[in-house]
């Protein structure tokens, strides 16, 4: 791992599961983490188990509620009010949800925070990403995604709200989208230093990710996942090392590319999910 001394990196999801492990892993390779939670006590929970593990780790807290466009703009200028560049960012935060909610900007609370999060994140924090890369020679955004097997995104049904909801509908196409937004956002800055991959971490055992939907995939999560560590490896590979910084755009697992099949290798399906989360966003980029 390269040492990160007087970089900053920034992890959503860090309160637990792989983006705590993300987190924890950033701060024992000397970067300074912002910690990234839904509450100012729940990040500065993630806080204490992170140096309970690097006791001199450099952390920050970050308050932003995920599923919401306005809670997102605030903490980003919050986290530019003390920061000028962003050397590191790793979306790892993400939801599953048995039932549907519709949250207060309109949109389905699954999409908002699995997909115009991170979309919003990156598109925010470009520029800070752009500033990173001129001054250290690379930045690095990590998307935590999945394999998404023969999963198609619906682009007149993105929001599932057709037909009758389930996780099963809901999220897998998420995950996807994920990946395309890497893709397209990695198009984007080509060239700028600025690198951007996905990764497919495995199952981890234990996380609260899965405590609304339960059953059968509960179970096989928690019997057959691996510990977080495990899957937080290439993530913190990705962030961290040299070998890891000419690459763009591509899904990994275990430290190796991954193939991206059918939708996943649509330059077009990339191009319209990214300008599907601008007009949601409201932003012209």
């Amino acid at each position: 791992m390269e040492p990160l001394d007087a970089r900053v990196a920034l992890v959503t999801g860090a309160t637990g599961g792989i983006g705590g492990a993300v987190a924890t892993g950033l701060a024992r390779a000397g970067a300074t983490v912002v910690v990234v939670g839904r509450s100012q006590a729940r990040a500065e929970g993630a806080m204490r188990d992170i140096r309970a593990v690097v006791p001199s780790a450099r952390l920050e807290p970050l308050a932003c509620d995920l599923s919401s466009q306005a809670s997102i703009r605030s903490a980003v200028r919050e986290f530019l009010s003390r920061h000028d560049r962003l050397d590191v960012l790793v979306n790892a935060a993400g939801v599953f949800r048995k039932d549907r909610h519709v949250t207060r900007e309109g949109l389905e609370l699954t999409f908002a925070t699995n997909v115009m999060a991170y979309f919003l994140l990156m598109d925010l924090l470009s520029d800070a990403l752009r500033r990173a890369a001129t001054a250290a020679g690379t930045a690095r955004v990590v998307n935590i995604a999945s394999k998404y097997g023969r999963t198609r995104l619906d682009f007149d049904d993105l929001q599932t709200a057709k037909g009758e909801y389930s996780y099963l509908r809901s999220t897998p196409p998420t995950m996807l989208a994920r990946v395309l937004l890497t893709q397209e956002f990695a198009e984007r800055l080509r060239g700028t230093g600025v690198v951007v991959n996905a990764v497919h971490p495995g199952l981890v055992p234990g996380t609260s990710l899965l405590t609304d939907v339960g059953g059968p995939f509960r179970w096989v999560t928690d019997t057959f996942g691996k510990p977080a560590g495990v899957g937080a490896d290439t993530p913190v590979w990705l962030a961290t090392s040299d070998e890891a910084a000419a690459v763009t755009g591509k899904l990994w697992m275990k430290r190796r590319e991954l193939p991206t099949p059918g939708m996943g290798s649509d330059p077009d399906a990339r191009r319209r999910l990214w300008e599907e989360c601008a007009r949601l966003a409201g932003v012209s980029r």
